[in-house]
């Protein structure tokens, strides 16, 4: 989950450009297969943020989230979270999401604030 370091205004336009974060477990098979699925959206959508979570390695950064489905997937813009759910985990899918929510394009969600919480955590690290 590291990003370069660079200026206050660099910061800045990381946490304001579009994250998508990737919610599973090691011991998860799906998990496992999904990170190729997950590294190609990557490589595809250089101006948007992605981060692999895992959430027994993670479990402060999830925190009170229950996690109960893989992958979980978070979307959000700056603060504000677009998405949060367990999909199917075919490229097609987290493609569609993507194009979805891109550029403000889909609206905010109306999740629970843990979400919100961890959406913020994961703005925040660098």
């Amino acid at each position: 989950m590291t990003q370069p370091t660079g200026s206050a205004e660099d910061s800045a336009r990381i946490k304001d450009r579009l994250l998508v974060a990737c919610l599973c477990a090691e011991w998860c098979t799906a998990c496992r297969a999904y990170r190729a699925v997950f590294e190609q959206a990557a490589a595809a959508h250089p101006d948007v943020r992605f981060v692999w979570v895992d959430v027994e390695d993670s479990a402060a950064l999830v925190d009170r989230i229950d996690v109960e489905n893989f992958p979980t997937i978070l979307i959000g813009e700056g603060e504000q979270p677009r998405f949060f759910g367990a999909i199917t985990p075919q490229p097609e899918v987290l493609r569609r999401l993507i194009g979805a929510h891109r550029s403000g394009a889909g609206k905010d969600a109306r999740l629970a604030p843990e979400i919100g919480g961890l959406l913020r955590k994961l703005q925040g690290e660098q």
